[in-house]
This record gives structure tokens, sequence and C-alpha cells, in this order.
């Protein structure tokens, strides 16, 4: 349609045409970028008073070193405690867990005990005295290094200095099958569940494999090679990246857990009879208080 209008339409007949033809909106300055993981942040004080927040404005800012970034509002319980003791813990959030972070967004640590109020297991961390949460499949321990003031928003830079993980996402080989574990994200106000496996880092330029004498051998790009992705190198088993050869020694997991992996039925089961669970602990509580 451009091509119609020739070189005599102007530039605001140009746009405007575009325009209809892109059928776009155009709207002020907003967070729109998503999907986000809503992670829940566990803390502690210097008496050892926890608490847990959800955060959905959280992400991985660094490889070597391993750093991480949350902010978090000043106004915000958790706010005061994390910027004292320089420490938390990110935990990730699955679909079993997606009512309790829910309920520690809504709810101040000033006034309830969260894990208590919602029996989620309060587990001590390696390298930092704030607890790690039982029920997470990842756990990340973080120092921080740095506070910055945004505006609504302080973002804490923190090194993660210790990564726990659930020995039940282990298979028979030691790999850790986060996949497994029923992620959940947030978007734009709602929680959802990852959707089915689209690909693996590096899948648009690797080459199909090749048969020879008999048996197939892959052949990787050149450009993938680069990007470290070389046969060869050790893929790191907890974040899946490979190693770069920088020297880090990567921890291997303390154990690893021999049963089959459940089928999706008994997942999906097992997800249900959990939410469900929170639920029911918080309607008998409340009817406790009403007496």
């Amino acid at each position: 349609m451009l091509e119609r209008l020739g070189g005599q339409a102007s530039d605001n007949t140009r746009r405007r045409v575009l325009n209809e033809i892109m059928a776009r909106q155009y709207w002020r300055p907003s967070n729109m970028l998503y999907p986000v993981p809503a992670v829940m942040i566990s803390c502690a004080d210097e008496e050892g008073r926890s608490n847990i927040m959800t955060a959905a404005w959280a992400g991985t800012i660094c490889s070597d070193p391993v750093m991480v970034s949350v902010s978090i509002r000043p106004e915000r319980y958790s706010h005061d405690v994390i910027a004292r003791t320089k420490e938390f813990v990110i935990n990730l959030t699955t679909e079993d867990l997606t009512f309790a972070a829910d309920f520690c967004g809504v709810r101040s640590g000033r006034d309830v005990d969260k894990f208590e109020y919602l029996h989620l297991t309060k587990i001590p961390s390696q390298k930092v005295k704030a607890p790690s949460i039982g029920e997470s499949p990842v756990c990340l321990e973080c120092h921080v290094t740095a506070i910055e003031k945004l505006g609504t928003h302080d973002m804490f830079l923190a090194e993660v200095v210790q990564v726990s993980v659930d020995e039940q996402y282990l298979d028979e080989k030691g790999r850790f099958l986060l996949e497994d574990a029923g992620l959940a994200a947030y978007v734009h106000g709602s929680y959802f569940a990852l959707g089915e496996k689209l690909g693996t880092f590096g899948f648009s330029v690797r080459k199909k494999e090749k048969k020879e004498g008999g048996k197939r051998r892959k052949t990787v790009p050149r450009k993938t090679r680069d990007a470290g992705t070389a046969p060869g190198r050790k893929k790191d088993r907890i974040s899946g990246q490979a190693d770069t050869g920088t020297g880090r020694q990567k921890e291997k997991p303390s154990g690893r857990r021999k049963d089959k992996p459940a089928s999706q039925a008994d997942t999906a089961a097992r997800r249900k009879k959990t939410t469900s669970v929170f639920a029911d602990r918080i309607s008998a509580r409340k009817k406790k208080n009403t007496k």
C-alpha cells in the first residue's frame, strides 16, 4: 500500500497509512516487561524474626560473579530488614506455592508470621542468616552489595553466595530437572503455569545430525561454539549454562534421588492437593479467629 502512494505522499500520510496497517496503540510508559518470576524473598532481622515477601521485580544481572537484583518499595516491612542485615534469600515459586506467594505479597510481616500462618518449612541457610523455604525447589542465598534508589522502588544489588536445590528434582545421573518443578510466572497481575518446551539455547543455529559410518554424529556450527556451547565443555548442573573456563569450580549436588519422576497425572494431583491444603488452613484459621 505504501508503494502505491508514490513519492507525492506527505510524511504524515505515510505515517497514518502505516499505523492503519500495523493497527497498534501507543500508551504512556508502563511496566509491561512480562512474564517475570514472582519470587518469594525471605529475610530475618537482628533478633532472628523472619519474614517472607513476594517480589516480581527481580532478575539476574551478572553471570560472573553471579549477581541478582530485587526492587522493593521503601514502605515494605522487609525493605528495612534487608537494608540493615544486607542479606536475603530468593525462593523460586511453583504452582504449589502460588497461593502462599500471593498471600505473602498482600499481607505485611508487621501483622503476621507468614512461616507459621502458611505452615511453610523454615530451613537454615548455609551462608546467610535469613532462612530458606523448604518447599521451594531452588533457594538463592544473597548478600547485598549495593542499594540504588530509583523512585518508587529501591533496587538491591546482591551477589549469590550459595544455592540449594531440592533433591527430588535430580535424576539418576545427578542432572537437575528444574522443568519438572512446575514453576509459576507473573503476567500483568495474574499467575500462570509455564507451558510446553519450545526449544533449547542455540537450537535455531544447530545443524542436524549427520550419518557417518553408520553412526550419527552431531555437528555444531562455529558460531554456536563461540557462544560457549562447544562439545567438551561441561555444563553446570544447576544453571544449565556452559562452563566458560574461568576457573570457577562448580559445586556438585550433595546427593541423588533414585526414584523415577512422577507421571503428569500424579504431579497434577499433588499440586491440586497442595493448593487445597493451603486454602483449607487459611479457612480454618479464619473460623477459629471468629469464635
